[in-house]
Formats: structure tokens, C-alpha cells, sequence
């Protein structure tokens, strides 16, 4: 947190609300008809194995308890993501709590969103 009690930012999300390729626009860019984007089922998904970790034996390696990881999705998506439309918000505001805990850091982020852009331009 900063000393204003804003969340600090991290540049490769940063990077991505500044490109602001949201499933809206860029479904209309490809004509793709589903409103719902398709990772929206894994981001489901990921949410649902953090939650069942945190209510496990395994809590206390750096994951969110789910009331915490939803606490903080609230704040990050009405405050720095709050530009960002739901869903793309919840998933924005879910990888920098991970982020902010030590689970992933900016270079492993950033080298799997260069995997994954690389796939979707190959």
C-alpha cells in the first residue's frame, strides 16, 4: 500500500490497462459473437482452486484466504481497475493480489503474457 492507502501498481498490469484490450472491443475487432470471454472459465476456475487452498491445510503459503482474496478484488476493482470492465477487472485485480503476496512475481507474469500473446499471433 502506499501512504495514501492506495494500492501500489505493478508495470506489467499497468501495461495492460494502458493497452485496454478489453473482451468487448476486442471481440467486435474479430467479430467473435460470445459475450463472455474465454478465459473466463479458467479465471473461474483459478478462483475456485485459490479459495479450496485457502480452506485447506495448506493456508499460510502466501495464498489469499478466500475472504481476503475477495476483499481485495472488491478494493482493487473500485479503485486502481475500476476503468477496466468485470471481467477483466476481477482477473486484473486477482493477479496483482498475487503479485502483492509473493505467489507469482512481475517477471513470471510477464513471461507467461509473452507465451500467451506470442500463441494468439502465431
Amino acid at each position: 500500500m502506499t501512504d495514501e492507502g492506495h494500492p501500489e501498481s505493478h508495470r506489467p498490469l499497468d501495461e495492460i490497462v494502458e493497452r485496454n484490450q478489453v473482451w468487448h472491443r476486442m471481440a467486435a475487432k474479430y467479430g467473435v459473437e460470445n459475450p463472455v470471454p474465454p478465459w473466463k472459465t479458467s479465471l473461474d476456475g483459478l478462483c475456485d482452486a485459490l479459495d479450496r487452498v485457502a480452506d485447506s491445510a495448506a493456508a499460510g503459503t502466501g495464498t489469499p484466504g478466500v475472504v481476503e482474496r475477495r476483499d481485495d478484488e472488491d478494493r482493487l476493482s473500485s479503485t486502481i481497475y475500476a476503468d477496466l470492465p468485470y471481467p477483466e477487472n476481477q482477473l486484473v485485480a486477482l493477479a496483482h493480489t498475487l503479485l502483492d503476496r509473493g505467489v507469482i512475481d512481475e517477471g513470471e507474469l510477464r513471461t507467461q503474457m509473452d507465451a500467451v500473446r506470442a500463441r494468439l499471433q502465431a
